[in-house]
């Protein structure tokens, strides 16, 4: 899966964050230090909502030109 990531360089390096995953967010010292955190923070974020979807009814739907 790819996940567009906007990144900003700050006085303590770089923040990085989701636009599509509300609150998911990270930093690190380097550019790629934060793109490897971001990672982390992704699949953690989707492991939540899982857990806290678990007991929901849910469907999936298909996005796209032909959807």
């Amino acid at each position: 899966m790819r996940y567009k990531v906007n990144i900003k360089k700050t006085e303590e390096g770089y923040s990085i964050w989701v636009p599509g995953l509300p609150g998911c967010w990270s930093q690190g010292k380097t550019e790629e230090e934060s793109l490897e955190n971001i990672k982390y923070a992704i699949k953690e974020y989707l492991e939540t909502v899982e857990k806290l979807s678990e007991d929901k009814e849910s469907r999936y739907v298909e996005v796209g030109d032909n959807a």
